[in-house]
């Protein structure tokens, strides 16, 4: 088993915590439930934008129940410990949605490239065939990134010490506590980095770029005003 630390503070702290985590936890459950309930039952809001909205929506409630719940307990109890599977079935999942997340808010930041620079093709282009692909895409990239980052940082051999610094499985905070060379982990990283990170970003910038200088040519300030407000939001 390995040792969740969490929060250096004095014990009496702990309960500020708990409660800290359980305030924002439940915040983003209502909003991301609510998002997604208000989408699934308007039909108003059968569009693409809103469709990668509730699976953002999906994804970051996803994630937070992956981190808050596990904390919240550690919080609260002296037995901080974590199991070998639990601990990299939480990184792999933890993993699995932020990166999807990230290729989500690249397929976004497309759909509004394609909605503000080319308006009249926006329903040829972003056809719910295609959107579906891109949020399927952007998942299976997710899957495939946890996988080897879940292989190689659960294959190393550990020290005597199992204590991990950090109130969730966090690859660099288990890194630590390997005893083993971590040549090939940091080659896999760097890889996984110049592949999602690099990719999306990109993405997103050059899409908004095109957006902003698109919208800076419109002749109404309400015009520009109504483009800059759906991008933004």
């Amino acid at each position: 088993d390995f040792i969740l630390v969490g929060f250096r503070v004095r014990p009496e702290l702990h309960i500020l915590l708990f409660l800290l985590f359980l305030l924002v936890y439940g915040v983003v459950l209502l909003g991301n439930i609510s998002m997604i309930g208000i989408i699934v039952t308007d039909s108003q809001l059968n569009t693409p934008m809103y469709f990668f909205l509730g699976n953002l929506s999906f994804i970051d409630l996803s994630y937070s129940t992956v981190i808050a719940p596990k904390a919240m307990v550690n919080f609260m109890s002296e037995k901080r410990t974590v199991s070998f599977v639990g601990c990299a079935a939480q990184f792999f999942f933890f993993a699995l949605f932020i990166v999807t997340e990230g290729f989500v808010l690249a397929a976004m930041a497309y759909d509004r490239f394609i909605a503000i620079c080319n308006p009249l093709l926006y329903s040829v282009h972003m056809s719910r065939r295609l959107c579906t692909q891109l949020v399927a895409g952007s998942y299976f990239c997710g899957w495939v990134s946890s996988i080897l980052q879940v292989s190689v940082t659960f294959s190393v051999s550990f020290c005597a010490s199992r204590v991990i610094d950090h109130f969730f499985c966090d690859s660099y905070q288990i890194e630590k506590i390997s005893c083993s060379n971590l040549f090939v982990n940091k080659m896999v990283s760097l890889s996984l980095a110049t592949c999602i990170i690099l990719p999306t970003v990109v993405v997103i910038v050059v899409s908004y770029m095109y957006i902003v200088t698109t919208v800076l040519k419109i002749p109404s300030s309400e015009g520009r005003k109504k483009a800059f407000s759906t991008c933004s939001s």
